[in-house]
């Protein structure tokens, strides 16, 4: 007789099975997913500088000023394209990723990520200097977190798949399949678990696999056979990481600097901001061609040795400009390439110099070109598994591992010491999502705002006169008040603060439209209680209104007194399933 399988085994199997069959298929989508966007900007490329090249000929003996227009262009139809479809869809694709697993459960809408492919195709295709990893991650990704929803699969298994999604995109994309993997752990998901693993291991093999198929079997950069010349090159190349953890520190800085000061030119639209930051990416151009773009050609010609010193040198600072001025200004795309492009002018930089002094024991300057470009990104994403590994399958210079080693371990270890957040965390910490929570933090992350909040909470209308809203105050005890139309929507806060500062300056004819706060931090009743408790502590406020996504009317009110208890309560919880 044929032996009998349990049931329970029957559905392991079946569970395994479904992992399998998801892992390849999300793995499948990136990889296609990304191949059709390099096809994207490869197209773009050629429209705007070849076809537009020619339609600019009427420049004369000025046609090379075109360069200076082509990323102005292409930056204002990304801010239109933005402008009209893609409210929201701004930043470098890595960090929304991230802020999906951590506060979303995974969810990432659609309509975004082709937006944000399409806007990064424009930006690159045009000149503008940022990278192909964040759109093409954010793309991976969605389509993983898409199958998860629409199997309406469990939230542990919706956020391996969105890791799974971005380790296809940057597999395909770089032809980096380990990589990919390490960069999906160590980067997205901040955490190794040896299902989620397997399943990115898996994915990403697919996504190489279909990639190989469109574009071959071949390194990003080839890169002559460099070796450790001698062990006394090994403090040397401490040097570089030491070296290369400010410049990557200022790299971040000037990054977010640049966003702060086009989002408070409040007079120039929104829309027109990419073209300009875009006129002045095309002025920067006209110093080198490499620095538009990806880089590409200029960071092989660094690996190559085939640049001189001083244009080293003067390659870093423009390079930090220009992208901070692409992505500052609201284009759209990643901060790898123009990272790797930054380590190569230092590190090559610094090779020609230590090459000159110590010609016998040293390698040429390539070689220090390559382990700048480990470090300097491993300093600026604090990610030096990732680092070390995408240099080393994208050179395929198996040599050269220690030195990248070396320097990518160092420049992360002192970047940390620096400064504590990363050039995706600090993006994060920005909208107020702390991803270097303490770990008691996190039974916050599984209670939602809607298990917590207080509902029936009174408000106010805004005709309510400050006589009327004092005495409120003094009946119920409360601090502040959501203030909603006659529909319920919501329309501003007002607080006792507000109050008092109108009383002091004598004007309680005012009504409450008059003092309350408009532009007000709400909260959606699926947020979970870790998100919201960031933004209580990045606003400074006590009181958030829950409101509904679809219709804005309030749902309740989030108060820090009811996030203590719902932490209070899931925490005897715990205990008392501890001790059963």
């Amino acid at each position: 007789m044929p032996s009998q399988v349990g049931p329970h085994v029957l559905w392991l199997r079946s569970e395994f099975a479904l992992s399998i069959g998801l892992a390849v298929g999300v793995g499948a989508l990136a990889g296609l997913g990304a191949v059709g966007l390099i096809y994207l900007i490869r197209g773009f490329e050629k429209l705007f500088f070849d076809v537009g090249g020619d339609l600019l000929g009427f420049m004369g003996r000025y046609h090379r000023y075109h360069v200076v227009l082509l990323p102005a262009l292409g930056g204002l139809l990304v801010g239109l394209l933005l402008r009209y479809l893609g409210k929201g869809t701004r930043g470098q694709g890595v960090p929304e990723v991230m802020k999906a697993i951590a506060t979303q459960g995974g969810r990432i809408g659609r309509r975004a990520a082709a937006v944000r492919a399409v806007a990064a195709a424009l930006t690159l295709g045009s000149g503008g200097s940022a990278g192909r990893e964040g759109p093409v991650v954010h793309l991976g990704s969605t389509l993983g977190s898409t199958v998860g929803q629409w199997l309406r699969l469990p939230e542990p298994l919706v956020k391996t798949l969105v890791a799974a999604g971005a380790a296809g995109g940057i597999s395909a994309t770089f032809n980096a399949p380990i990589a990919g993997v390490f960069f999906a752990v160590e980067v997205v998901l901040g955490s190794f678990a040896l299902r989620s693993f397997s399943l990115v291991v898996l994915s990403s093999v697919v996504a190489s696999v279909i990639s190989h198929s469109f574009f071959g079997d071949f390194p990003a950069f080839p890169v002559p056979q460099y070796e450790l010349v001698s062990g006394w090159e090994v403090p040397l190349y401490i040097g570089l990481g030491l070296v290369a953890a400010p410049v990557a520190l200022a790299f971040v800085l000037c990054l977010y600097r640049a966003e702060g000061l086009f989002a408070g030119w409040k007079r120039l639209p929104g829309w027109s901001r990419p073209a300009l930051g875009g006129l002045a990416v095309g002025f920067i151009g006209l110093y080198s061609v490499d620095l538009l773009g990806t880089g590409h050609g200029g960071i092989a010609r660094a690996l190559e040795g085939q640049m001189a010193l001083l244009a080293l040198l003067a390659l870093i600072p423009l390079k930090v400009l220009a992208t901070s001025l692409t992505l500052g200004s609201g284009g759209v795309g990643g901060i790898f390439m123009p990272s790797l492009f930054i380590g190569a002018a230092l590190g090559g930089a610094y090779g020609t110099a230590v090459h000159r002094f110590l010609p016998d024991i040293t390698a040429p300057p390539g070689a220090y070109a390559l382990a700048g470009m480990a470090a300097v990104f491993a300093a600026a994403a604090r990610a030096p598994l990732t680092s070390i590994l995408v240099l080393f399958e994208m050179s395929r210079s198996y040599s050269m591992i220690l030195p990248l080693m070396t320097a990518a371990v160092i420049a992360t270890v002192l970047a940390s010491r620096l400064y504590r957040e990363s050039i995706y965390t600090l993006q994060l910490k920005r909208e107020g999502v702390d991803m270097q929570r303490p770990e008691g933090l996190g039974a916050a992350s599984d209670i939602l705002v809607q298990d917590a909040m207080t509902v029936g909470f009174p408000t106010v209308s805004p005709q309510t006169s400050v006589p009327d809203l004092i005495t409120r105050f003094a009946r119920t005890g409360h601090h502040g008040f959501p203030v909603v139309d006659d529909r319920g929507v919501l329309v501003g806060m007002v607080t006792l603060l507000d109050v008092q500062e109108v009383v002091a300056s004598d004007r309680s004819a005012l009504t409450v439209d008059d003092i309350c706060t408009k532009r007000v931090v709400v909260a959606r009743p699926d947020q979970s209680l870790r998100e919201v408790l960031a933004q209580l502590g990045a606003k400074e406020v006590g009181r958030i209104p829950v409101v509904d996504p679809q219709t804005g009317r309030v749902l309740g009110v989030l108060r820090r007194s009811d996030i203590i208890g719902a932490l209070s309560r899931a925490e005897a919880g715990q205990a008392a399933r501890s001790d059963s």
